[in-house]
């Protein structure tokens, strides 16, 4: 399975300068969120991925990545609904081919 990023929108809180970033691979989800000095990385295994909980706007979406590990919850403000509902699908057909890694494929 390749990879997908998924770049949150300029106008939303936190992302005017410096957007935020989800990327989804077959292994892990992982927030990129830079600032002036520093890069903020956030990583859950799909393995330990408990839910994706989406809440939807007018036009964005906030994605709350929760796991069973007892970590913080991978939190992003301000992405397309489409791209949330998309990796929010992503997650789910990684966390079913755990088993079976020749089941990796996408649409």
């Amino acid at each position: 399975m390749p990879s997908e990023t998924f770049k949150a929108s300029r106008w939303t809180r936190g992302n005017f300068l410096f957007r935020t970033i989800i990327e989804v691979t077959e292994r892990s989800v992982i927030r990129h969120k830079r600032s002036w000095f520093s890069k903020d990385e956030i990583s859950i295994s799909i393995a330990k991925v408990a839910s994706v909980h989406i809440k939807t706007g007018i036009l964005w979406s906030d994605i709350l990545v929760e796991s069973s590990g007892g970590t913080d919850p991978l939190v992003s403000h301000g992405h397309r609904k489409a791209d949330a509902r998309r990796i929010r699908e992503l997650v789910e057909i990684a966390q079913g081919s755990l088993g079976d890694p020749e089941k990796v494929k996408l649409s």
